[in-house]
């Protein structure tokens, strides 16, 4: 009897713009590796284990659709006789999935109780065999990602082509000078037929299109195997040497007699054999005497997969879920998981997914696909888990964490906060980022008399910045015309900190005296949170661009004490400081005089400065100084700031208590929320998408009467002001490379090993977890720092 379901109305194969989770489960990280296989629903594509948690089921169970496929992959064993070599150039070997894998599929339906549903029947076989052949949900995230940065030239756009013809078929067409029929480009311009260059997986190819541009000095080319019905192809300009895309692409390929709504894709994109290229790098973990370090597995030691310039990622990850606030709010076993339409596309669902990945030692066991040999040293490390649609969720809509370049890992620390915080937290689960949370109070002081103003700020992290003192170079007159590398003394933490809540003269003029003699400024902690994220500055300006110094900051693994750097608070006897009162208009725009001094003590123009702070909410240097740096390009970067709108003239729309109150139940902060309602006439909708279209901006702190609102009166304040303050050192996030956008991350975290009673540095790079070595020097090095309170 035939499963009545095989001709429903619902099966279709899926397109090229559909998501299949064909490799691991959506809420956890089972995956197609296991002895159960997963199940992947031939209605929506969702992916779901079939084990023990038997997510598939509970997905069948929301969601009534019932036929699944069910696929094993088991990997096909090597054999490892010695230590891998450390890779100095990229190797390019032609390896298939074929020859890594043997594969193994079955359609199950939970309604009728088949497990083995006839896979030629109905509409089976086409959808099957479109899921199979479907890109994973990684690799299409990775391509797409990829894709953003490939642009139209002037060649795409200008292009001229010759008298139409129709060129040979898909199947019968040939280089036009060898027999080659595969890795074929057609030149857009004349119609020839080409072969492409020798590529990555053993495809041939003999260069034959780039002679004929050669000799034509035709630019544009497009691989007939890698069109698709939805107009998308690999487009390469031979004048430009880059791959391009080609707005008009449709019309230039019916001129020689294609119709791309009919073409199929037979081969891979330059785009999917670039990526398997950047997953095959290897990086050997030995020491200096060329011994292995030894792998850990268990609870707490499991390793992430880099899935392409995501070092920055799994560094953060593991740092953060190390944390008992993370660890408690999202890693959770005995509980269901979320019950959403869509587990994929949900931040709740894709935290606890990596929580339980990291956390529950469930994945953390050697590579069972390489056997070490009897006189083999080498032990294998874990596959690592690839924490693809977690990636996806946080770069989504975002100008840099939605690519596939290397990114900025405190960057990514700040943006994943305010993800987490603005997610919704039911109780009884509490905000995780809450424990990084805690007050730093600014205090000026007019020279001239005396009086005070205190202001607060709330924040999750502090950036300090690191004192630079360059070493004398002795210079040897038989040393080489190349210029050395500076070496630096190295500074202790404590210097860091001192220089950071030091006092500091500012020029501003005294409302209660009009004196213009200045201010003293100084910031202090008036609370400290349960984990304090500390960024090392090691940056200066060389024309213009951030470059980094290899400064060394001396940091103990000893606890030490912020209590002489709390804030002793408005002290009697002090006179404060009249409240200024803007007569002419209540939301006129005066940058953050502070933030103005350091900005151009750096070197950045004043019209930048106050541009920079404007976008970033005039809160501190350090976020206006990472909006420059992003900003550099912009063609209105030197024009005078214009705030325009409701807030340039009169005075601003005001703001209704109960339109923030509702941005806040959807997890947007009171600053943002204030923010966006002015800047959009108090309509919630349109300030809801403002906030996300601006996620780098701090919003308002400041109510209608234009007073401080961070420590308004009913609201609970962050962190804790008790005494002493104790804090040790519990991870570092570590970076290799002259610029924070390129180069390698790793992470130090500090746990008890199994089998061990004491504390020891673990070392995460990667899918590769060690026991540590050298510790001290990279903590000198280090570029973010995270202590927990003790």
């Amino acid at each position: 009897m035939t499963c009545k379901h095989v001709d429903a109305a619902e099966l279709r194969v899926p397109t090229p713009a559909q998501s299949v989770y064909r490799e691991d489960c959506t809420q956890c990280f089972d995956s197609i590796d296991d002895p159960d296989g997963l199940n992947v629903c031939l209605y929506c594509f969702n992916g779901g284990c079939c084990a023990d948690r038997n997510h598939a089921r509970i997905h069948h169970e929301t969601s009534r659709h019932p036929l699944v496929l069910n696929i094993k992959r088991t990997r096909k064993r090597t054999k490892r006789d010695e230590p891998p070599q450390k890779i100095s150039k990229l190797a390019i070997a032609a390896e298939t999935e074929e020859d890594r894998y043997d594969t193994r599929t079955e359609v199950r339906c939970y309604e009728c109780g088949r497990d083995n549903v006839d896979k030629k029947s109905g509409k089976l076989p086409a959808v099957v065999d479109g899921v199979l052949k479907a890109n994973t949900f990684a690799k299409q995230a990775e391509v797409q990602a990829w894709e953003q940065e490939i642009t139209a030239c002037e060649h795409t756009l200008c292009l001229q082509q010759e008298s139409a013809r129709r060129i040979e078929s898909q199947t019968l067409g040939h280089c036009s000078m060898c027999d080659l029929r595969e890795n074929l480009w057609l030149c857009l311009e004349c119609g020839n037929l080409g072969c492409g260059r020798q590529q990555f997986g053993g495809i041939g190819g003999n260069s034959h299109g780039l002679k004929h541009t050669e000799v034509s000095s035709h630019a544009v080319a497009v691989k007939l195997g890698s069109l698709t019905p939805d107009g998308t192809a690999d487009i390469y300009c031979y004048a430009c040497n880059e791959e391009r895309t080609d707005p008009e692409l449709a019309a230039h390929l019916r001129h020689w007699g294609i119709n791309i709504a009919e073409r199929e894709k037979t081969e891979k994109s330059l785009t999917e054999m670039q990526i398997e290229q950047n997953l095959r790098w290897e990086f050997s973990m030995t020491t200096e005497d060329g011994k292995e370090l030894k792998p850990i597995f268990g609870e707490g030691f499991t390793g992430l997969k880099n899935l392409g310039n995501s070092c920055y990622l799994a560094s953060i990850l593991q740092c953060l879920f190390s944390t008992a606030a993370f660890a408690a709010r999202y890693f959770h076993p005995e509980l269901p998981p979320p019950a959403v339409p869509n587990p994929a596309e949900d931040l709740e669902t894709q935290m606890r997914k990596v929580a339980d990945g990291l956390l529950s030692g469930r994945y953390s066991y050697a590579d069972s696909d390489v056997i070490a040999s009897v006189d083999s040293p080498y032990i294998p490390h874990q596959k690592g888990l690839a924490p693809a649609m977690l990636k996806h969720l946080i770069g989504r809509g975002h100008e840099e964490f939605s690519t596939m370049r290397q990114q900025d890992a405190f960057e990514l620390l700040l943006h994943l906060l305010k993800l987490v915080a603005r997610s919704q937290h039911p109780s009884p689960a509490q905000d995780p980022v809450q424990a990084f949370r805690f007050v730093l109070e600014q205090r000026l002081q007019c020279i001239s008399c005396n009086r005070v103003r205190y202001r607060t700020d709330e924040q999750d992290n502090i950036s300090i910045p690191v004192p630079v003192r360059r070493k004398l170079r002795v210079i040897n007159s038989d040393e080489s015309e190349e210029k050395p590398k500076d070496e630096f003394e190295p500074v202790s933490l404590k210097e860091c900190l001192d220089t950071f809540t030091g006092a500091e003269e500012v020029e501003l003029t005294c409302p209660a005296c009009n004196s213009k003699a200045g201010f003293t400024k100084r910031s202090l902690f008036k609370t400290v949170p349960d984990v304090l994220a500390v960024n090392a500055r090691r940056f200066e300006l060389v024309n213009w661009v951030p470059t980094k110094l290899d400064v060394p900051v001396v940091v103990d693994d000893e606890p030490f004490k912020l209590d002489s750097y709390m804030s002793p608070g408005h002290q009697d006897g002090e006179e404060l400081l009249p409240e200024e009162v803007d007569t002419t208009s209540t939301n006129r725009f005066i940058p953050n005089a502070v933030a103005v001094e350091q900005l151009e003590a750096m070197g950045f123009p004043r019209v930048r400065c106050e541009k920079a702070l404007h976008a970033t909410g005039n809160g501190d240097a350090d976020t206006a100084m990472n909006w420059l740096f992003s900003h550099m390009e912009d063609p209105d970067i030197d024009a005078p700031l214009d705030v325009g709108g409701p807030s340039a003239g009169g005075p601003s729309p005001s703001v209704e208590a109960e339109s923030v109150e509702m941005m806040s139940a959807m997890g947007i902060g009171a600053p943002q929320a204030r923010k966006a309602l002015r800047e959009t006439g108090g309509d919630v909708s349109r300030a809801v998408d403002w906030v996300f279209n601006h996620p780098d901006d701090q919003g308002d702190f400041e109510d209608e009467s234009g007073k401080d609102v961070s420590m308004s009166a009913g609201k609970e304040i962050a962190g804790s002001s008790d005494l002493p303050t104790q804090f040790g050192l519990r991870s570092i996030v570590c970076h290799k490379g002259a610029s924070i956008h390129a180069g390698h991350y790793v992470a130090f975290i500090r746990k008890v090993l199994p089998d061990e009673k004491s504390e020891a540095w673990v070392l995460y790079n990667d899918e590769k977890v060690v026991k540590a070595v050298e510790v001290e020097e990279m903590k000198k090095f280090a570029y973010v720092y995270f202590f927990s309170r003790i």
